[in-house]
C-alpha cells in the first residue's frame, strides 16, 4: 500500500481501491444497518502522511464555538454535549459521600471545564442533597461567563410527583434548570422491582414527564432504566410517548454495563431510526463500566447519533463506575476530526487534572496509577526503548501532550524545589500543576518542605491543606509511646471550631489505635472504622505518606439510593498526608469525623430553618 526509501523523511501513500463484498453478518461496525449494493463498491482512500521524528506535527484545528443552548436541539450536528453526573451517580460509590461545600467546589470546577450539564444530585434522597443541589443552582447555575456560557443544572428524580417536585424546587433557581426523571423498562425490572405491566409503565412515564413540564420546567430528560436489556419495540413505544409529553432529551442507559460497543451503537441507531418524533429531541448515553466497556460504548453511541454523553470525573460511580469524562472527552479531541466524523465538545481540557485531583480527594477514591489520561503513570516512560524514542520525539510514544490536560512536565520546568526554594518558585510550580492557592494555604505548604520536594509530594501536601472538609476539630499536637515492652499510649490535643483546646489520653493495641481512641474521647461521636489504608507518595525513608480512612457513624446518617429506592447508611472518608505516619493517620481520621459532623450540623440547620418557616 505504501512505498518507502531509506533516505525519505516522509512516506507517501498511493491511492488504493478496496473491494467490499456484501455481507449479512453482524460483525461489529461503526456503520449500522447500512444497505450494501448487490455489486462490489470501491472506496477511494485519501492520501496520508506518516511523519518521522524530526517532522513537526500538523497544527491542531482551531477551537470551534459552543453552539447556542436549545434544550431539545443542537444547532451544530457535530457538537456533543457533556453531561457530568459526578455529584449524583459518582457519589453513589461506597465511601464517596461529599459535603455541600465539597459538592459546590466540584461544581465550580466542572463549570471551569465547560461541561454543558451538571447533574448536581438527587434532591429527594435527603435534606443534605436537596440543599446542595439548591446551592449549586443558585451559585454555579447563574455564573454566566463572558461568552454567554452557563451550565445547565440538573436534578434527578424517580417517576413520581414528590421526587419531581422536590427536584424542581432545588434546580429552579438556575438560569437553565433541568429535571431528569427515570423508570425501568427491562422485563426483569418491571417484573421483580416495579411489579408493573408495560402499559402501566408507559402511563407513568408519560404522566410524570407532563407533570414536570407543568411545573414550568421546559428542559426535561427521560431515561428508560436498563434500556440495554429492554425490548426494543417497547423502547420505541415509551420513548415516542414521552416525546409527545414534552421530553427534550432521551437518555439511553446501559444500567448494568452488559452491552458490547457494536450492540450499544446499534441500539442507539435503531432508536434513532424507529422512534416517532426522535428528530425533536437530543439522544443521550449513560454507560456503566461493569465489563470495562463504558468509554467504548459511549463513543460508539456518539458515532451512532447520540449528542449528549453522560460521564463522571475519574469514572467513579456505583459498582464498577461510569464512563470516564476525561477518557471520553480526550477520545473525541484526539480522534473526533479524523475517525469520528468531526465530533467535538466544548470542554476546556486544561482543567481536567485539577478536576480529577479534586474529585479524588473529596471522594476519597484514589485513581489507579495506570488509569488512562489522569493516572500517575499515564505520561511516565520507564522502558529504555520508550525513553530513547521520547528523547528523540515525544510523538513516538505519546498521542497527546500532558499540557493538554493541565499537567506540566516537571523535568522541563528547570526548577528543583527544596528547603531553600522561595515562595515564588513554589507558587509557580503549583500553578503549573493546576493549583491556584491563597497566601495562607501557600504558607502552610511552604513550611512543610523537606530537603527535596517532588511533584507527587506537592500534590499530597496540597491535598492535605486544601481538599479538606470544613473544620469542626483540628489536630494541634500528639505524643505516642509504643513498643514491645508495654501497651501503646497516646496523648492528643485538638482544638474545636471556637478555638478551645481539648486534651485526652488513651491506650490501644498500637500507636494509631491509641490515637484514634484518644480522639474519640474528645469528639464523643461513636463511629465504626470500616477501612484504613496507607501509601508512600514517593521513594525514600523520608517519603510523605498518604492515609485514607472510611468510617460510619453509629447515629446513622440515612439517604435514599437512587436506583433501588432503599435507605442506606452514609459512610464518610478522610485523607491525611505527612512524613509521620501516625500524624497522617490522625489527620485522616479527624477529616472523616469533620465530614460526618458537617453533615450533622447541616441537617440540624435545615431542621431549624423548617421549624422557623412553619412558626411564621
Amino acid at each position: 500500500m505504501a512505498t518507502t526509501t531509506t533516505s525519505a523523511t516522509v512516506i507517501s501513500a498511493v491511492t488504493t481501491k478496496i473491494s467490499v463484498t456484501p455481507t449479512t453478518s453482524n460483525h461489529p461496525s461503526f456503520f449500522y444497518n447500512t444497505p450494501f449494493p448487490s455489486k462490489p463498491i470501491f472506496l477511494k482512500l485519501k492520501p496520508f502522511l506518516l511523519r518521522c521524528t524530526s517532522t513537526p506535527q500538523p497544527p491542531p484545528s482551531p477551537p470551534r464555538r459552543r453552539p447556542e443552548y436549545i434544550p431539545n436541539h443542537i444547532p451544530d450536528p457535530n457538537y456533543v454535549r457533556i453531561f457530568d453526573t459526578t455529584l449524583r451517580d459518582g457519589e453513589q460509590s461506597p465511601g464517596a459521600t461529599m459535603t455541600s461545600k465539597e459538592k459546590l467546589d466540584i461544581a465550580k470546577q466542572l463549570a471551569k471545564l465547560g461541561v454543558d450539564i451538571i447533574e448536581a444530585g438527587f434532591p429527594a434522597a435527603s435534606k443534605d442533597d436537596f440543599e446542595a443541589v439548591k446551592t449549586i443552582a443558585k451559585e454555579v447555575g447563574n455564573a454566566v461567563d463572558k461568552e454567554g456560557y452557563v451550565p445547565v443544572i440538573c436534578g434527578l428524580s424517580r417517576c413520581n410527583e414528590k421526587d419531581i417536585k422536590t427536584a424542581w424546587e432545588a434546580v429552579k433557581y438556575a438560569k437553565r434548570p433541568r429535571i431528569h426523571t427515570f423508570i425501568a423498562t427491562s422485563g426483569i425490572h418491571m417484573q421483580f422491582k416495579l411489579r408493573k405491566s408495560k402499559p402501566e409503565v408507559v402511563e407513568i412515564a408519560r404522566n410524570m414527564v407532563m407533570f414536570a413540564r407543568s411545573l414550568g420546567c421546559d428542559d426535561v430528560e427521560f431515561s428508560p432504566e436498563d434500556a440495554g436489556r429492554s425490548d426494543k419495540e417497547f423502547l420505541y413505544e415509551i420513548l415516542s410517548e414521552v416525546i409527545k409529553a414534552g421530553a427534550t432529551t432521551l437518555n439511553i442507559p446501559d444500567t448494568v454495563g452488559i452491552n458490547m460497543p457494536s450492540e450499544f451503537g446499534q441500539l442507539i441507531a435503531d432508536i434513532k431510526a424507529n422512534t416517532p418524533g426522535i428528530e425533536n429531541v437530543v439522544i443521550s448515553t449513560h454507560c456503566q463500566n461493569d465489563l470495562g466497556l463504558s468509554t467504548a460504548n459511549t463513543i460508539s453511541g456518539a458515532v451512532a447519533g447520540a449528542r449528549q454523553l453522560e460521564v463522571t470525573v475519574n469514572g467513579i460511580g456505583e459498582r464498577a463506575g461510569n464512563a470516564s469524562m476525561e477518557e471520553v472527552v480526550m477520545a473525541l479531541k484526539c480522534r473526533g476530526d479524523h475517525i469520528l466524523g468531526g465530533l467535538y465538545t466544548g470542554i476546556n481540557t486544561r482543567h481536567i487534572v485539577m478536576a480529577s485531583k479534586m474529585v479524588e480527594e473529596y471522594s476519597g477514591l484514589y485513581v489507579q496509577p495506570h488509569k488512562a489520561i489522569v493516572g500517575a503513570n499515564a505520561f511516565a516512560h520507564e522502558s529504555g526503548i520508550h525513553q530513547d524514542g521520547m528523547l528523540k520525539h515525544k510523538g513516538t510514544y505519546e498521542i497527546m501532550a500532558p499540557e493538554d490536560i493541565g499537567l506540566e512536565r516537571s523535568n522541563e520546568a528547570g526548577i528543583v524545589l527544596g528547603k531553600l526554594s522561595g515562595r515564588h518558585a513554589l507558587s509557580d510550580r503549583l500553578k503549573e500543576l493546576g493549583y491556584e492557592l491563597n497566601n495562607e494555604q501557600l504558607d502552610s505548604i511552604f513550611w512543610r518542605f523537606k530537603a527535596r520536594v517532588t511533584d507527587a509530594d506537592l500534590v499530597a501536601l496540597v491535598s492535605d491543606e486544601v481538599f479538606q472538609p470544613e473544620v469542626v476539630w483540628k489536630l494541634l499536637d500528639l505524643q505516642v509511646a509504643c513498643g514491645t515492652l508495654s501497651l501503646s499510649t497516646a496523648t492528643v490535643k485538638l482544638v474545636d471550631a471556637d478555638g478551645k483546646e481539648h486534651v485526652a489520653c488513651a491506650m490501644g493495641t498500637g500507636p494509631v489505635d491509641s490515637c484514634f481512641k484518644a480522639v474519640d474521647l474528645i469528639v464523643k461521636e461513636p463511629v465504626t472504622l470500616l477501612e484504613y489504608s496507607m501509601n508512600a507518595v514517593t521513594e525514600g525513608i523520608d517519603a510523605i505518606a498518604t492515609t485514607r480512612v472510611l468510617i460510619r457513624g453509629e447515629n446513622n446518617h440515612i439517604s435514599t439510593n437512587t436506583l433501588r429506592g432503599e435507605s442506606v447508611q452514609r459512610t464518610f472518608s478522610g485523607t491525611g498526608a505527612g512524613m509521620d505516619i501516625v500524624v497522617s493517620s490522625v489527620k485522616a481520621y479527624i477529616g472523616a469525623l469533620n465530614k460526618m459532623l458537617g453533615f450533622k450540623v447541616q441537617t440540624q440547620a435545615n431542621v431549624n430553618v423548617k421549624r422557623m418557616s412553619v412558626a411564621v
